[in-house]
């Protein structure tokens, strides 16, 4: 089981000092946990709103050279994963409250940090979740 997994944090959100809700006590030293899967990809959807409402990502290219930089990732390569899998081209605008482009996008990024297809239903709790709880 990959690590996001594990964590229940399928988009390998990494610890910081902002709690998102639903997260719980990490024992990963580098990565944050959340209480189930749900709660995971309403953080990875905040996130990404986050992204573009306070830095402008406004592109699937602008969006994952933030959240899977270069230094650490073959961004390129996640970049082009997403936009197949997703059927999202790299520099189209994004309107994060666009739920049939944002939930094909996360589960695309999840299928990427780890390995496996997205259990379709606990992305969209976790939309239902990023729009009951917007931020």
């Amino acid at each position: 089981m990959s690590r996001g997994l594990r964590n229940k944090n399928p988009g390998n959100i990494r610890r910081s000092t902002t709690i998102y809700k639903g997260e719980t006590t990490s024992s990963d030293k580098e990565f944050k946990a959340f209480e189930n899967m749900a709660w995971g990809y309403r953080a990875m959807f905040v996130l990404l709103d986050t992204y573009k409402r306070r830095h402008g990502c406004d592109t699937l290219r602008k969006m994952i050279g933030r959240y899977a930089p270069p230094v650490e990732n073959n961004t390129a390569a996640y970049i082009n994963t997403v936009a197949t899998r997703s059927l999202v081209a790299p520099d189209s605008p994004i309107s994060t409250d666009n739920k049939e482009v944002m939930v094909p996008i996360v589960s695309a990024m999840s299928y990427v940090e780890n390995g496996v297809p997205a259990v379709a239903a606990d992305v969209k709790t976790g939309w239902e979740l990023f729009v009951k709880y917007r931020r």
